[in-house]
């Protein structure tokens, strides 16, 4: 596999988790309610900031050739 396809692979990764923490948020905020919001929330956010993370190093690591 090369590199380029790898980094690829990864950026897939980064906008799941994105698309994963939009929804925990979403949940979180108009669905739940009390101490089970706040575990979700935290979950959410930390996702939120590991594939904002992961599309930062794939963004700035330059092209590929």
């Amino acid at each position: 596999m090369s590199l380029s396809m790898l980094k690829m692979y990864i950026s897939f990764a980064g906008m799941l988790l994105l698309l994963i923490a939009m929804g925990l948020i979403l949940l979180a905020r108009y669905k739940l309610n009390g101490w089970f919001a706040g575990i979700v929330s935290i979950l959410a956010y930390l996702s939120l900031i590991s594939g904002g993370l992961i599309i930062f190093y794939i963004v700035f690591s330059g092209p590929t050739g």
